[in-house]
């Protein structure tokens, strides 16, 4: 009888690891001579995680035992994957191996140590809608109204309290840079952080960040356990090194002052996170934060044709803060340069992205090995509806779709309401946008509405009956109504008819629901410019309602299947920042203008500049074998009225001829030269 050990950890056979056949001489580099400290700049589609765990196996071949490694990630897939990887490559699973992200290591060590600082080790770990719950609570005795309308809200609050947590950095310094609408706030804001800590305190209770926070202070006030706890650890790999924030990069620090073995993997020029409190600078700094660092370099490309990373290798040289590298490749060139594509405005954009995907289809391409990045939400907006004119089923990542966001779904209720005044569901929508009005008055009010048979007209002498807040509300919107009527004696703009809206109060309803009210008016002014090419409202609504029984379509008629295998065959549209570490057979990155793409926000502004072009860098090389970069010459970005020609983005006009191809639209698109915008 064989005895066969599922959970063996032992080798289950003589496996021998083939370093020089499995690595190139860049991975095997790091494989073998990784030892002190040491950075590994590995830029996109060169091996990593590949380098990674066969560093972790090597270090197991070689004695060093599991329980003496530390391997640092930022998601729990990732970690997960390397696991698994490292138990497939050594041919048993290393029992005792520490490996999972900041926070889940954290938790870990706190549990066992919590004593130490003063903490219970059964503490509780409020996840973001206890924390939530937890920081409105801690406003309530401040004497000040949290609900009123320019208080910011609890998730807010939240955001920023985490944001200090992990960048160290006082609140006042924080609401200054990052939110500057609550700095009349601040002192409020600062009594409720402290409120916030000590509730939690008495609640043995930690949030997410206190797992991090929490963990360095116990290294740094307690060194006989931080000695203890880097002797344990005596090789300590860290994946993702340019998202390490100021907590992470110090916990790390501290782990590795016994032995000063450090394997920072990562590459400075895809951090884009700094709005989640990353800061660029540990990476940049490595070798000032660790003398005697090596350096080694991952420059081999798996992933993209030649013709894509020469765009990427020269956009990103025109960063001045970062590590020069070189992408090479290891793929055959296919003998296509990635398109430029000027389009006269973003609806010929959107014709010109739908058409080339049809074409794909027919060559082949499957929708799923297409993706559509963009900067900014509201860059899809024609995209959405000519996809779903050309029956192009899509998932998006990083947001809702358009149409699908509160504040578009506000404004259209009145539009509904002016062509079909029996929409309960518009009429529902739009009377909650009112001061004082609910679900309960909403009804009555529909109700009274219907009484006399949806005469809107009528409704005026029936709401005397009403509370006096509530008859304000409703006169409110009735006033506008009455003008999105009275307007109706000429054929309507469906432009005209969204100023009519915002400008009645909409406007005002949005700074006041919502935080990010400046986005979220960035979308509606956006939709006025996108408006401007429908004749009525009546076709703009009947393109939404497309938009929507498209989708609904899709998704519904096999509820059966779960939702990853409804994705397959479905066209990925993705904001940038979510595409990160993903990567498709053909990219279009939509948008490319200056104003949008670098963001208005970030123009004049060097350090912010260098993000976008990492952002655009990242962009770029989730390209596989085709890239198409497309821009609309007339555009509108921001809140500025009318048409802007804004031109090509800079990160356009800064790259080599030879490193593109230009695309001339016919008929009625012609291409421009970069140098004449």
């Amino acid at each position: 009888m064989k005895l066969y050990n599922l959970n063996s950890d032992k080798p289950s056979s003589d496996i021998k690891i083939n370093y020089s056949k499995d690595l190139n001489s860049e991975q095997l580099e790091v494989v073998q001579s990784a030892e002190g400290f040491c950075l590994v700049l590995a830029g996109a589609g060169s091996g990593k995680t590949r380098t990674l765990v066969y560093r972790v196996a090597r270090l197991i071949e070689h004695s060093v035992q599991p329980k003496n490694i530390l391997l640092v990630t930022f998601t729990n897939k990732a970690a997960k994957e390397m696991l698994e990887r490292v138990k497939q490559l050594l041919g048993y699973e290393p029992k005792g191996l520490w490996g999972g992200t900041f926070h889940h290591i954290g938790n870990r060590i706190l549990r066992y140590y919590a004593k130490a600082l003063g903490i219970k080790p059964n503490y509780a770990i409020l996840d973001q809608n206890d924390s939530k719950e937890m920081v409105v609570a801690s406003l309530k005795g401040l004497h000040v109204d949290t609900k009123a309308k320019i208080f910011p809200k609890p998730a807010t609050v939240q955001a920023i309290y985490s944001f200090v947590q992990n960048s160290q950095q006082s609140i006042d310094e924080v609401i200054k840079q990052y939110y500057r609408k609550f700095i009349p706030f601040i002192k409020e804001l600062e009594i409720g952080f402290v409120q916030y800590q000590k509730r939690k305190l008495e609640g043995n209770s930690l949030d997410y960040d206190d797992l991090l926070v929490l963990w360095l202070k116990l290294l740094r006030e307690h060194t006989d356990i931080c000695e203890k706890l880097s002797s344990q650890f005596h090789y300590i790999l860290v994946d993702e090194y340019q998202d390490t924030n100021y907590i992470q990069a110090s916990v790390i620090k501290e782990l590795s002052k016994t032995h000063g073995n450090i394997l920072a993997v990562g590459d400075d020029a895809q951090s884009i996170y700094s709005f989640r409190s990353a800061d660029i600078k540990n990476i940049l700094n490595f070798e000032q934060s660790f003398p005697g660092a090596k350096i080694f370099k991952l420059e081999q490309n798996y992933r993209s044709v030649p013709e894509i990373l020469h765009l990427a290798n020269a956009s990103i040289k025109n960063n001045f803060k970062t590590f020069k590298k070189n992408l090479r490749e290891v793929k055959k060139s296919k003998g296509v340069r990635p398109g430029l594509v000027p389009l006269i405005d973003p609806n010929a954009q959107a014709s010109f992205i739908s058409k080339r995907i049809i074409e794909l289809g027919n060559k082949g391409i499957k929708l799923c090995n297409i993706a559509v990045l963009f900067r900014a939400a509201y860059h899809t907006i024609d995209l959405e509806i000519e996809l779903a004119r050309c029956n192009i089923p899509y998932i998006k990542r990083g947001g809702l779709r358009y149409f699908e966001q509160a504040h578009i779904k506000d404004l259209i209720s009145y539009l509904k309401i002016l062509i079909n005044p029996q929409d309960e569901i518009a009429w529902h929508r739009a009377l909650k946008l009112q001061v004082g009005i609910g679900d309960k008055t909403a009804d009555k009010v529909y109700e009274i509405v219907r009484t006399f048979d949806y005469d809107i007209t009528q409704l005026k002498t029936n709401i005397e009956s009403f509370p006096p807040r509530i008859c304000t509300g409703l006169s409110k919107l009735l006033h506008t109504l009455n003008n999105l009527n009275q307007s109706l004696i000429q054929p309507l703009q469906l432009s005209t008819a969204i100023k009519i809206i915002l400008n009645s109060g909409l406007r005002q309803v949005i700074k006041e629901r919502y935080d990010e009210y400046d986005e979220r008016l960035e979308d509606l002014d956006q939709l006025i410019i996108f408006s401007e090419g429908y004749g009525t409202v009546e076709e703009f609504l009947s393109d939404v309602a497309l938009s929507e029984g498209f989708r609904d379509e899709k998704f519904n008629q096999n509820k059966q299947l779960k939702l990853g295998e409804k994705e397959k065959d479905f066209l990925v549209l993705s904001t940038i920042h979510q595409a990160k570490g993903l990567e498709w057979p053909v990219v279009f990155i939509l948008g490319l203008s200056e104003g949008q793409f670098p963001h208005s926000r970030a123009l004049g502004k060097p350090k912010e500049i260098e993000e976008e072009r990492r952002l655009f860098y990242v962009a770029t090389t989730r390209a596989q074998d085709e890239l198409y970069l497309t821009y609309p010459i007339t555009s509108c970005f921001g809140s500025t009225p009318g048409h802007t020609v804004g031109g090509p983005s800079r990160f356009l006009k800064e790259l080599p001829y030879n490193v593109y191809e230009e695309w001339k639209i016919n008929p009625k698109e012609s291409i421009i030269n970069l140098e004449d915008l």
